[in-house]
């Protein structure tokens, strides 16, 4: 604790006194580099020579300056670049200069690795000076390509356009070429084109980066503070045409069980589809796919969640996370979003009713027929995007006892998404909107789902003085309609919790069959210039907003104001290559005008000159009530609680390298705590291999976690029970690069969180003061554990007679997730996926430990297995 505080007292107060006058005051003027035209001269050749003549009638730039740690001093090393360009490509040559040539780091990885010595080329064709084309090439001749947007604070590494590049080493240091079709790029029509342009190198030996066009450290993004591209004259667009089919074979095995017709040992399928990109005009691209596979996506991690929230996991199939971030409408929190796209192909949402004794075959996930994607930005400064996506109807198949019927457990179903944005005010200001709707073709065994779903939004953003200060803010509305079943589901749902007991502002009404609802946030701020920034709003999430058909959406009725405040140190000091810090606080409060919830936390994060790093918080809660914690019972308070937590890492650029971090989260009486243990090694023995290792460890004991409802002579009882809840995880990764084209990727992850429960009580007063007065815990007369049906037998008034069971909550969920993947590109844009994919879960005894239980949960089971063979060829006409 006294580190913590010294921590932190250093990294306020030494600005005052060693810092505090850091300012990037100095006048930025704009660099500007005028490429030209090859005309008829052979174009360059790529392979990483600079020896080609049409790289003469340019000449050499060169003057780049220091961006990190140092920024606005020269850098180490200097860098040259030419770029010329004919009717159908932009030419780039690079020679990155180094005084000491054999330590060029060349490490291999993967397109879009991004490790080792490397050069970004950047291009805002759009000159939005917002969102940029980003093409990377490392000294070992890996490629990378990302599309950056929102003035570089969202990063999409998914982007895969084609085009060529190469490196080599002469004797001054290493030396590239790139190729990069204009239909790759988007831009109107004009005579000469400006374009935003920028190349930054990073020198891996000495974690230093360095730009041409120099981005102060302190600006508001990079993208608006880029160079210009001059001398682009009478080049015409290019419309893309490309068409990408796929054949995919797949055998699944896995325990065959006795009896059970649909679970005979293996599978065999056979699968085919299109993707394909066309360029309607030079800046919007239309992106369709049919009968998608994305059987090469990494599984993912293990997870369990004891509040009954739906985990969020991240998107990972290609076609929706590319170009994903002009649908993006966050709105409140960090996941609250208009938009989410696994809720197409989610899995089935019905579930068959089937004699006992039958067997049943329920598809994981629902089939995307096909979907198609139009977006881009005109030169105007209209961003467009429109996602349209249908999916099949699903059946469950029933055996019994031989007699086989199928039942419809997810409806056809179209989804939506449409987006738009104008910036004006010389790219200053945006505003934008967004529309979804979700249209189910629903049949009566169906009716408990929501027939339509549409929700809309507004935002707008403005920003002035060079784009340091801002003000935002979105306002979303929602429309669900369905049967009343349906909707007495949704507002029973723990997203709503209408039915709560004493909340006077919502309640069940079991006669609706539609529900509407709002929300939004209103934000402003600094976020440049000089150490200091700021950032406060507001949020709110009316009861009736709903979310969940397309987008995501924890929970409603809360009203949120948040305050940020940022400390930066804009050049490396003493020991520190960098340092930053963060006081930030809320409060939150329901629509009934319940105060719920106040929380400060003050973070700091430093890199020292060996770029060994540390980052260490405090938070202190002194106010937590729920009004979910008891699925619908009444608000409950948590009491007062206060956490800890710090990671440090050691120097990324080793072979050998490793971080560990801990978590540590108490409440007064005891009420519950939370302790996770965090480490990870990567140990990297060749350029081309790399290892690494994360085990994590936690235990989540709490007085009160929440068993189930019961009911007592007409008086429901929210049974509580005191839970020692540990789990255990550890990722492995192996990744063996042979080429830049061909890699193999190994990715495993066992997984285990087992929970025992005693103590059971049942709440009495849930907004007490002492912990102790909130519930009543039974007495050892009053319950009795029945081994044979596992549950507990509750005699609540003495009377020998049972009054009410609760079965015994005691759990050990066991999993293991693993991908092996080798990729082969064997022409530009074209692949061969070999995937194996295994997996095991299951459950195990409660009172084993958790060694013993991932023994018996994985080792002692027989995995399921998914091998396949997936071959794709990209048509570009």
């Amino acid at each position: 604790m006294k580190l913590l505080l010294q921590f932190f007292v250093m990294t306020i107060f030494l600005s005052f006194n060693t810092i505090i006058s850091q300012e990037s005051t100095s006048l930025i003027i704009k660099r500007v580099y005028t490429t030209k035209s090859i005309g008829n001269s052979e174009p360059p050749i790529i392979d990483g020579k600079l020896n080609d003549a049409a790289w003469d009638i340019v000449e050499w730039q060169t003057d780049f300056i220091e961006n990190s740690p140092d920024e606005n001093t020269p850098p180490s090393q200097q860098t040259k670049f030419k770029i010329v360009y004919d009717e159908n490509y932009l030419y780039v040559a690079l020679h990155a200069l180094d005084t000491h040539p054999d330590s060029i780091v060349k490490r291999l990885s993967r397109r879009d690795g991004f490790v080792g010595d490397r050069i970004n080329v950047v291009i805002d064709s759009y000159y939005d000076k917002r969102t940029a084309f980003i093409f990377t090439v490392t000294a070992a001749g890996v490629k990378g390509e990302e599309l950056a947007t929102d003035n570089g604070d969202n990063i999409d590494d998914s982007w895969n356009p084609i085009w060529y590049t190469k490196a080599g080493m002469d004797a001054q240091g290493w030396t590239a070429e790139m190729k990069i079709p204009f239909s790759q790029l988007r831009f109107g029509k004009a005579k000469e084109q400006v374009w935003g342009f920028n190349i930054s190198r990073s020198i891996f030996r000495e974690n230093e980066r360095s730009v041409w066009n120099r981005i102060p450290v302190d600006a508001p993004g990079w993208i608006s503070e880029m160079g210009e591209l001059h001398g682009l004259i009478n080049i015409k667009a290019q419309k893309q045409l490309e068409i990408q089919p796929f054949t995919a074979t797949q055998l699944e095995t896995y325990p065959a069980e006795a009896g059970n017709p649909f679970r005979d040992g293996s599978d065999f399928k056979l699968n085919g589809g299109l993707d394909a990109k066309i360029g309607i005009t030079n800046d919007l691209t239309l992106d369709l796919t049919i009968n998608p596979d994305f059987g090469q996506v990494e599984a993912d991690p293990g997870a369990i969640n004891l509040d009954g929230f739906e985990i969020f996991f991240r998107e990972q199939r290609p076609f929706f996370v590319e170009n994903n971030n002009i649908f993006d409408y966050n709105f409140g929190r960090s996941r609250d979003n208009l938009f989410f796209s696994r809720r197409i192909g989610r899995s089935p949402q019905g579930y068959p009713s089937a004699p006992s004794g039958a067997y049943i075959n329920k598809p994981q996930n629902t089939t995307i027929l096909g979907a198609a994607k139009f977006s881009g930005k005109t030169k105007n400064g209209w961003s467009i995007g429109v996602l349209e996506s249908i999916t099949d109807k699903e059946f469950a198949e029933i055996d019994t006892n031989g007699d086989r019927t199928k039942e419809l457990v997810e409806p056809l179903t179209n989804y939506f998404v449409g987006r738009l944005q104008k910036d004006f005010n010389e790219k200053n200001s945006f505003i934008g909107g967004i529309f979804t709707a979700t249209n189910r073709k629903l049949e009566d065994n169906l009716n408990h789902l929501r027939k339509e779903a549409y929700t809309g939004g507004i935002d707008f953003k403005h920003q002035w003085k060079d784009r340091k200060y801002f003000i935002e803010g979105n306002i979303v509305a929602s429309h669900v309609k369905g049967s009343s079943e349906a909707i007495t589901n949704t507002q029973m749902s723990l997203t709503h919790l209408f039915q709560r007991v004493d909340a006077g502002h919502v309640d069940v009404d079991p006669n609706r069959t539609s529900l509407s609802g709002t929300g939004g946030r209103f934000a402003a701020g600094k976020v440049a210039g000089g150490n200091w920034t700021y950032n406060g709003g507001l949020i709110w999430r009316s009861p009736e907003l709903e979310l969940n058909d397309i987008g995501f959406l924890r929970q409603a009725d809360e009203i949120r104001q948040y305050f940020n405040l940022g400390y930066r140190a804009l050049k490396p000091f003493g020991v520190f290559r960098s340092m930053s810090g963060r006081f930030s606080q809320f409060t939150t409060y329901d629509f009934e005008g319940n105060y719920n919830r106040i929380q400060y936390q003050l973070r700091g994060r430093a890199e020292f000159n060996n770029t060994w790093w540390i980052n260490m918080g405090l938070t202190h809660k002194p106010r937590i009530y729920s009004n979910t914690m008891l699925r619908g019972g009444p608000r409950w308070r948590f009491s007062e609680e206060n956490s800890i937590f710090s990671f440090f890492g050691t120097d990324n650029r080793k072979k050998l390298r490793a971080f560990f971090g801990i978590i540590y989260s108490g409440a007064k009486q005891n009420n519950f705590s939370f302790f996770r243990i965090e480490t990870g090694i990567t140990y990297q023995p060749t350029d081309a291999l790399q290892i690494s290792f994360n085990p994590e460890f936690s235990r989540n004991p709490n007085k009160t976690q929440y068993v189930t409802e019961t009911d007592f002579n007409g008086t429901p009882r929210y049974i509580l029970g005191t839970i020692d809840n540990k789990t255990l995880s550890a990722s492995i990764r192996l990744n063996y690069i042979i080429n830049p084209d061909l890699s193999i990727q190994y990715y495993g992850q066992p997984f285990i969180s087992r929970g025992n429960y005693s103590s059971l009580k049942y709440v009495t007063n849930p907004i007490a003061d002492d912990l102790y007065n909130r519930f009543y815990q039974y007495e050892d007369n009053q319950i009795l554990l029945n081994v044979n049906s596992n549950t507990y037998l509750v005699d609540e008034n003495l009377d020998s007679t049972t009054d009410y069971e609760i079965r015994n909550p005691d759990f050990s969920f066991v999993q293991f997730r693993s991908n092996l993947v080798v990729r082969w590109e064997y022409i530009p844009g074209s692949e061969i996926f070999l995937v194996w994919s295994q997996g095991v879960t299951s459950f195990a005894d409660p009172s084993d430990d958790l060694f013993r239980g991932l023994e018996t949960g994985i080792l002692d089971q027989k995995p399921e297995n998914i091998f396949l063979l997936k071959m794709t060829y990209r048509f570009v006409l």
